[in-house]
Protein backbone atom coordinates (compact mmCIF):
# COMPACT_ATOMS: atom_id res chain seq x y z
CA UNK A 1 0.00 0.00 0.00
CA UNK A 2 0.81 3.82 -0.59
CA UNK A 3 2.60 5.42 2.63
CA UNK A 4 1.10 8.95 3.57
CA UNK A 5 2.84 11.85 2.45
CA UNK A 6 5.15 13.02 5.10
CA UNK A 7 3.48 16.33 5.76
CA UNK A 8 0.60 14.21 7.39
CA UNK A 9 -1.93 14.57 4.97
CA UNK A 10 -4.18 11.72 3.87
CA UNK A 11 -2.58 10.37 0.82
CA UNK A 12 -4.64 11.71 -2.63
CA UNK A 13 -2.69 9.41 -5.40
CA UNK A 14 -3.87 11.45 -8.60
CA UNK A 15 -2.63 14.61 -6.97
CA UNK A 16 0.41 12.97 -5.42
CA UNK A 17 1.09 12.11 -8.72
CA UNK A 18 0.92 15.00 -10.52
CA UNK A 19 2.60 16.81 -7.67
CA UNK A 20 5.49 14.53 -9.03
CA UNK A 21 5.33 15.27 -12.32
CA UNK A 22 5.46 18.86 -11.81
CA UNK A 23 8.56 18.98 -10.01
CA UNK A 24 10.22 16.47 -11.90
CA UNK A 25 9.70 18.13 -15.39
CA UNK A 26 11.47 21.16 -13.47
CA UNK A 27 14.01 18.52 -11.97
CA UNK A 28 15.19 16.97 -14.79
CA UNK A 29 14.62 20.37 -17.43
CA UNK A 30 17.49 21.35 -15.49
CA UNK A 31 19.67 19.16 -14.65
CA UNK A 32 18.85 16.22 -17.34
CA UNK A 33 18.47 12.77 -16.21
CA UNK A 34 21.69 11.87 -15.44
CA UNK A 35 22.13 14.79 -12.80
CA UNK A 36 18.67 15.26 -11.67
CA UNK A 37 18.27 13.57 -8.32
CA UNK A 38 14.80 11.94 -7.61
CA UNK A 39 15.50 12.34 -2.99
CA UNK A 40 15.22 15.94 -4.37
CA UNK A 41 12.12 15.79 -6.10
CA UNK A 42 10.60 13.93 -2.75
CA UNK A 43 11.86 17.01 -0.69
CA UNK A 44 10.21 19.03 -2.89
CA UNK A 45 6.87 17.24 -3.22
CA UNK A 46 7.03 16.22 0.63
CA UNK A 47 6.61 12.72 -0.34
CA UNK A 48 9.29 9.89 -0.15
CA UNK A 49 11.39 7.83 -3.09
CA UNK A 50 9.96 5.05 -1.82
CA UNK A 51 6.33 6.42 -2.85
CA UNK A 52 8.07 7.67 -6.17
CA UNK A 53 9.13 4.18 -6.78
CA UNK A 54 6.09 2.96 -5.86
CA UNK A 55 3.96 5.22 -8.51
CA UNK A 56 6.66 5.32 -11.29
CA UNK A 57 8.94 2.39 -11.12
CA UNK A 58 12.38 3.76 -11.48
CA UNK A 59 14.03 7.34 -12.25
CA UNK A 60 14.00 6.28 -15.93
CA UNK A 61 10.04 5.85 -15.98
CA UNK A 62 9.50 8.93 -13.82
CA UNK A 63 11.60 10.74 -16.74
CA UNK A 64 9.72 9.25 -19.32
CA UNK A 65 6.65 9.64 -17.73
CA UNK A 66 7.19 13.54 -17.71
CA UNK A 67 8.33 13.32 -21.29
CA UNK A 68 4.70 11.78 -22.07
CA UNK A 69 3.17 14.63 -20.07
CA UNK A 70 4.67 17.49 -21.83
CA UNK A 71 3.85 15.72 -24.98
CA UNK A 72 0.29 15.88 -24.01
CA UNK A 73 -0.15 18.82 -22.53
CA UNK A 74 0.48 20.41 -26.51
CA UNK A 75 -1.48 18.26 -28.11
CA UNK A 76 -4.68 18.88 -26.00
CA UNK A 77 -3.84 22.54 -26.50
CA UNK A 78 -3.87 21.72 -29.78
CA UNK A 79 -7.38 19.71 -29.67
CA UNK A 80 -8.72 22.52 -27.59
CA UNK A 81 -8.83 24.96 -30.74
CA UNK A 82 -11.39 23.07 -32.91
CA UNK A 83 -9.62 24.24 -36.00
CA UNK A 84 -12.20 22.59 -38.39
CA UNK A 85 -14.93 24.86 -37.36
CA UNK A 86 -12.27 27.82 -38.69
CA UNK A 87 -11.37 28.88 -42.43
CA UNK A 88 -8.51 27.14 -43.26
CA UNK A 89 -5.79 30.32 -43.33
CA UNK A 90 -7.39 31.23 -40.28
CA UNK A 91 -7.18 27.85 -38.68
CA UNK A 92 -3.49 27.39 -39.46
CA UNK A 93 -2.68 30.91 -38.28
CA UNK A 94 -4.74 29.75 -34.61
CA UNK A 95 -2.58 26.55 -34.57
CA UNK A 96 0.88 28.35 -35.27
CA UNK A 97 0.30 31.00 -32.43
CA UNK A 98 -0.73 28.37 -30.15
CA UNK A 99 3.08 26.39 -31.12
CA UNK A 100 4.86 29.60 -30.48
CA UNK A 101 2.99 30.75 -27.32
CA UNK A 102 2.97 27.15 -25.45
CA UNK A 103 6.97 26.97 -26.70
CA UNK A 104 7.50 30.72 -24.96
CA UNK A 105 5.46 30.17 -22.09
CA UNK A 106 7.27 26.27 -20.97
CA UNK A 107 10.82 26.30 -21.66
CA UNK A 108 11.27 22.89 -19.52
CA UNK A 109 9.46 21.48 -22.64
CA UNK A 110 12.05 22.90 -24.91
CA UNK A 111 15.07 21.71 -22.50
CA UNK A 112 13.35 18.29 -22.19
CA UNK A 113 13.22 17.39 -25.69
CA UNK A 114 16.61 18.92 -26.22
CA UNK A 115 17.87 16.28 -23.64
CA UNK A 116 16.08 13.68 -25.24
CA UNK A 117 17.60 14.00 -28.29
CA UNK A 118 20.96 13.94 -26.68
CA UNK A 119 20.20 10.58 -25.81
CA UNK A 120 18.88 9.90 -29.29
CA UNK A 121 15.13 9.29 -28.13
CA UNK A 122 16.59 6.27 -26.17
CA UNK A 123 13.86 6.44 -23.97
CA UNK A 124 11.19 7.98 -26.63
CA UNK A 125 11.24 4.68 -28.19
CA UNK A 126 9.85 3.10 -25.51
CA UNK A 127 6.66 4.74 -25.22
CA UNK A 128 4.03 4.01 -27.50
CA UNK A 129 2.22 6.92 -25.92
CA UNK A 130 4.39 9.50 -27.28
CA UNK A 131 3.80 8.79 -30.91
CA UNK A 132 0.14 8.06 -30.38
CA UNK A 133 -0.30 11.60 -28.85
CA UNK A 134 1.26 13.00 -31.60
CA UNK A 135 -0.21 11.51 -34.76
CA UNK A 136 -3.14 13.82 -34.24
CA UNK A 137 -1.29 17.29 -35.25
CA UNK A 138 -0.37 15.84 -38.18
CA UNK A 139 -4.19 14.52 -38.65
CA UNK A 140 -4.82 18.30 -38.03
CA UNK A 141 -2.43 19.98 -40.22
CA UNK A 142 -3.56 17.50 -43.15
CA UNK A 143 -6.97 18.37 -43.05
CA UNK A 144 -6.10 21.92 -42.58
CA UNK A 145 -4.80 21.85 -45.84
CA UNK A 146 -7.11 19.50 -47.70
CA UNK A 147 -9.66 22.31 -46.95
CA UNK A 148 -7.73 25.09 -48.24
CA UNK A 149 -6.86 23.45 -51.03
CA UNK A 150 -10.29 22.29 -51.49
CA UNK A 151 -11.34 26.30 -51.13
CA UNK A 152 -8.66 27.73 -52.99
CA UNK A 153 -6.65 29.07 -49.98
CA UNK A 154 -3.94 27.28 -50.64
CA UNK A 155 -1.91 26.07 -53.82
CA UNK A 156 0.32 23.78 -52.37
CA UNK A 157 0.14 20.22 -51.61
CA UNK A 158 2.51 19.80 -48.38
CA UNK A 159 3.66 17.29 -46.24
CA UNK A 160 1.41 18.20 -43.35
CA UNK A 161 4.97 16.71 -41.37
CA UNK A 162 6.97 19.26 -43.76
CA UNK A 163 4.69 21.97 -41.76
CA UNK A 164 4.62 20.43 -38.47
CA UNK A 165 8.38 20.17 -38.51
CA UNK A 166 8.78 24.28 -40.26
CA UNK A 167 6.92 25.01 -37.25
CA UNK A 168 8.16 23.31 -34.65
CA UNK A 169 11.96 24.54 -35.56
CA UNK A 170 11.28 28.29 -35.86
CA UNK A 171 9.05 28.01 -32.17
CA UNK A 172 11.61 25.84 -31.03
CA UNK A 173 14.75 27.36 -32.04
CA UNK A 174 13.78 31.08 -30.22
CA UNK A 175 13.54 29.18 -26.87
CA UNK A 176 16.47 26.72 -27.42
CA UNK A 177 18.67 29.29 -28.77
CA UNK A 178 17.54 32.13 -26.91
CA UNK A 179 20.63 32.81 -24.64
CA UNK A 180 23.12 31.68 -27.30
CA UNK A 181 21.77 33.62 -30.09
CA UNK A 182 20.63 36.55 -28.19
CA UNK A 183 24.74 37.08 -27.26
CA UNK A 184 25.88 36.81 -30.55
CA UNK A 185 23.69 39.24 -32.73
CA UNK A 186 22.58 41.35 -29.38
CA UNK A 187 18.91 40.33 -29.85
CA UNK A 188 16.89 40.04 -26.93
CA UNK A 189 14.43 37.75 -27.95
CA UNK A 190 12.00 37.80 -24.81
CA UNK A 191 11.45 41.65 -25.78
CA UNK A 192 7.97 42.04 -26.31
CA UNK A 193 8.20 43.59 -29.81
CA UNK A 194 9.91 40.89 -30.84
CA UNK A 195 8.23 38.09 -30.02
CA UNK A 196 5.10 39.68 -31.44
CA UNK A 197 6.59 39.93 -34.73
CA UNK A 198 8.29 36.74 -34.61
CA UNK A 199 4.72 35.40 -34.45
CA UNK A 200 3.78 36.83 -37.33
CA UNK A 201 6.25 36.20 -39.32
CA UNK A 202 6.14 32.71 -38.77
CA UNK A 203 3.09 31.93 -39.50
CA UNK A 204 3.01 34.71 -42.63
CA UNK A 205 5.80 32.38 -44.17
CA UNK A 206 3.93 29.12 -43.89
CA UNK A 207 1.03 30.58 -45.15
CA UNK A 208 3.13 32.44 -47.92
CA UNK A 209 4.31 28.77 -48.88
CA UNK A 210 0.92 27.14 -48.96
CA UNK A 211 0.05 30.05 -51.02
CA UNK A 212 2.75 29.28 -53.62
CA UNK A 213 2.18 27.15 -56.73
CA UNK A 214 4.31 23.68 -56.52
CA UNK A 215 7.52 24.95 -58.70
CA UNK A 216 7.06 28.77 -58.01
CA UNK A 217 10.31 30.38 -58.34
CA UNK A 218 9.39 32.53 -55.61
CA UNK A 219 8.81 30.16 -53.29
CA UNK A 220 12.27 28.54 -53.94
Amino acid sequence: MAERQTNGRKNDPQRTQEDILEVATEEFSTHGLAGARVDQIAERTRTSKRMIYYYFGSKEALYLAVLERSYRKIRTLEADLELANLAPEEALRTLIATTFDHDEANPDFVRLVSIENIHHAAHMLRSEAIRDLNVSVIQMIEAIIARGLADGTFCRKADPIDIHMLISAFCFFRVSNRYTFGTIFRRDLSEKTTIERHRTMIADAVISYLKSAEGDPASA
